[in-house]
């Protein structure tokens, strides 16, 4: 039997980043090499910021290493390049350094950022032996980070419509027992539902095998075109229901797209986007929840990354009863602001475009307000833990932070300094206590 946080994990990593710079470094007295250090005839180099977070008021700190460990002194130079986000250069510059065979070079780097933001940084070594380049990000006031795009007056009316449509559908819930998927400790289900457009959908519940008890609820939700499985553990205290919307896994009866073409299934109408039925579908699965007696309809934890990120903090704006929420790395945050910073998902509306005559990306953006992960912010209620990484070339940092900033209830947000678009143990750990210690379960 997998342990419960190891297939956890693993479920996680389905469910899915005018200023006047100023700069200086300080070069520090060179070291013996300790003596556990590598065995000779290496250079080994690493860059850290001076804050675990990467985050600074004003003055990022870094600290370049160099390890000598070879038999000849290393001569040559250090030189950097920062960028915004957008990859526009903004700085530059080099120092000459000199590391002596069998010592530890140390090199202090202050760079001088004035308006909140993120930004990136490459740090190169090219030395006698060794050349090599190190891609570092830092933020500066985070927390100011504000969008420049208005939200649809309409918006919650928008949304309001849509759940009403779905509640004239007959959700049809069907709750299959599957013995060949099922364990000693754990019953697997097929379950089924009808959402909004009459679409079927499916997924899995699993449940301890534990008579007359009720369990707390995790509602994991997808990735971009990925199937989740049903998820199992050992916790005794919670059911893990695992959703394939409408176009993943299991639930593409009605809508069967290829991959590269969902993101942009009907984004011509606001109204009629793939992605407004996909939420209508996170929604539906609370239904499914509140039909089950042996489910706690007050203790609901929705979670996903990317994606899947998206759709739990739409769904906890939508829907009350959510409990807590999740969200690592979610798309659709501050959308009109990475038309030009990255390929996903604007590489694909560019593409559509062209097969409609007529059709704008301003169109389309205009359309996407309604789904902008930003737009949603203000209106969730319940906990929310976010998470980032500052090398994340899908989302940028951010775009996810400015969508932080507008969250009104209790909030956390977990930094990773060294991760692009991916979800970190550390998180994964933090994530599982907090549920637990929120919902005043045990492990």
């Amino acid at each position: 039997m997998i342990g419960y946080k190891n297939i956890y994990g693993v479920v996680c990593l389905l469910l899915l980043l005018g200023v006047k710079p100023a700069f200086a470094h300080v070069v520090r007295d060179t070291v013996p090499a300790q003596a556990e250090a590598p065995a000779a005839g290496e250079v080994l180099v690493e860059v850290n910021a001076t804050d675990k977070n990467a985050v600074f008021e004003k003055t990022a700190k870094f600290i370049f290493t160099v390890n000598n460990t070879t038999a000849t002194d290393q001569v040559g130079k250090i030189s950097w390049v920062l960028t915004s986000v957008t990859g526009e250069k903004l700085k530059h510059d080099a120092i000459d350094v000199k590391i002596a065979r069998g010592t530890l070079g140390k090199y202090d780097f202050n760079i001088d950022r004035d308006d909140p933001g993120f930004y990136k940084v490459d740090f190169m070594i090219n030395v006698s032996e060794y050349d090599d380049t190190l891609h570092k990000a830092f933020g500066i006031k985070p927390e100011r980070i504000k969008s420049d795009h208005k939200r649809p007056v309409d918006f919650d009316a928008f949304w309001e419509t849509a759940k009403v449509e779905l509640s004239k559908v007959k959700p049809e819930f069907k709750c299959i027992l599957k013995p060949e998927l099922s364990t000693p400790s754990r019953n697997v289900y097929l379950i089924e539902m009808k959402s909004l457009g009459n679409v079927l959908i499916r997924g899995w519940l699993t449940e301890p095998t534990v008579k007359n008890k009720k369990f707390a609820v995790i509602l994991g939700l997808p990735g971009y075109q990925i199937e989740l499985p049903p998820i199992f553990g050992e916790d005794r205290d919670v059911a893990f229901i695992s959703l394939n919307v409408r176009g993943q896994g299991n639930s593409r009866t009605n809508v069967n797209t290829r991959a590269e073409e969902y993101i942009v299934h009907h984004i011509e109408k606001k109204d009629k986007y793939v992605m407004r039925g996909v939420i209508m579908d996170c929604i539906r699965a609370i239904d499914f929840i509140y039909s089950r007696d042996e489910l706690r309809h007050d203790k609901i934890f929705v979670k996903g990354g990317s994606m899947g990120g998206f759709l739990a903090m739409a769904t906890a704006s939508l829907d009350k009863r959510v409990g807590l929420c999740s969200a690592q790395s979610p798309i659709f945050s501050d959308i009109r602001s990475v038309v030009n910073e990255v390929e996903f998902p604007i590489k694909s509306i560019k593409k559509y475009i062209t097969t409609q005559p007529g059709l704008t990306v301003d169109k389309i953006l205009d359309n996407l307000d309604y789904y902008d992960v930003k737009n949603f912010a203000p209106n969730i209620t319940c906990k929310v833990l976010m998470s980032i990484g500052l090398l994340d070339t899908y989302i940028p940092p951010s775009n996810d932070y400015t969508v932080f900033n507008l969250l009104k209830t209790n909030k956390r947000i977990l930094i990773f300094r060294d991760l692009g678009h991916d979800v970190s143990p550390k998180y994964i750990d933090l994530e599982l206590a907090w549920m637990h210690d929120e919902f005043g379960l045990f492990l």
